[in-house]
């Protein structure tokens, strides 16, 4: 989270009055992620979250907002957002798409063991399960066809060796995707972001996921490739902690059943997810945005990852 456009109290609290969410009692700016501007808001009644989407459109934005509430309605542990009196739940705020949505309780679990894993996993599915039936589609707009657009505007901040890593592994995903093994896939909506701060535990009950804004309709490997780079590595060097990936695999497995396919094509997907975030923070890293509350993050930790899915590839064994 971070913040590029400032709110005032009197701008949320009439948002607040608006959704009929009692008074507001305090606006909190955000200052983790990158993407958007965020504030914790706190009323008589609740605790919540206001987005405003410094990059996503008024056209785009139905897609996540409605996939949180279809998921929030088979009850999932997402936020859901909240309605007006019209049914309107995207709002418009310094000209930029805004909403308010549910707080969850808890805290991030940045040193997750294998139990923790496993309860990941198990949401992950039943987050896959519950978005069958979902009637929107958008793509996953941080797929490939982004990354074969992005990567030629990073190339000149890169060394011979990163150029030479990034322009083959590239090449090899433009290839794979064009295999019927890939395109046979299952796919449909995923969250295509749940890292370990995305996630939010009490104790060791796992109590919500949160952060939609990049999801879309992908294959259903890449989501859970995406949490295998984040939740089961060691931080410091990238490589795969084996028992953590093991619970996490097996926890997802036994609510949705991988495919064969899905099996073998696991370590070119981690490669994939790998790729996605390194070419995204590098991005992030040169073309920098101002902000008045931000943290980039280091795009040297996924080039690790990605070196390390090369080095050590691995497949699950399912139960």
């Amino acid at each position: 989270m971070a913040v590029y456009t400032e709110v005032s109290v009197d701008e949320a609290a009439a948002l607040v009055a608006r959704l009929s969410l009692g008074t507001l009692t305090s606006l909190t700016p955000c200052s983790g992620g990158i993407e958007n501007t965020n504030y914790f808001v706190d009323t008589t009644v609740g605790r919540y979250v206001l987005t405003l989407f410094e990059r996503l459109s008024f056209e785009q934005l139905p897609f996540y907002l409605r996939l949180m509430k279809h998921l929030a309605e088979r009850r999932l542990p997402v936020p859901g957002p909240h309605a007006d009196a019209s049914g309107d739940i995207l709002f418009s705020m310094h000209g930029k798409p805004a909403a308010l949505v549910d707080r969850l309780r808890g805290r991030h679990l940045l040193a997750p063991d294998a139990a923790h894993c496993a309860s990941v996993g198990t949401l992950l599915a039943r987050l896959h399960g519950a978005a069958v039936d979902f009637p929107l589609h958008q793509p996953n707009l941080r797929g490939l066809a982004w990354w074969t657009e992005t990567v030629p505007g990073l190339r000149s901040h890169l060394s011979d060796a990163q150029r030479t890593l990034i322009d083959e592994e590239l090449a090899f995903q433009q290839h794979l995707a064009t295999t019927a093994a890939h395109t046979e896939l299952p796919r449909g909506p995923i969250h295509a972001d749940l890292f370990r701060d995305n996630v939010m535990f009490e104790g060791d009950e796992l109590t919500g996921a949160f952060d939609f804004y990049f999801a879309g309709v992908d294959c259903w490997l890449f989501d859970i490739a995406v949490c295998l780079n984040d939740w089961c590595i060691d931080l410091d060097t990238g490589r795969l902690a084996e028992e953590r990936a093991t619970a996490f695999v097996d926890a997802y497995h036994a609510v949705r059943p991988l495919t064969h396919n899905e099996q073998r094509l696991m370590p070119a997907l981690m490669r994939a997810a790998a790729l996605r975030f390194w070419i995204s923070r590098l991005w992030d890293w040169h073309q920098p945005r101002e902000a008045h509350v931000l943290a980039p993050h280091d795009p040297g930790h996924f080039e690790r990852v990605l070196q390390a899915r090369l080095a050590a590839p691995w497949h699950p064994i399912c139960p």
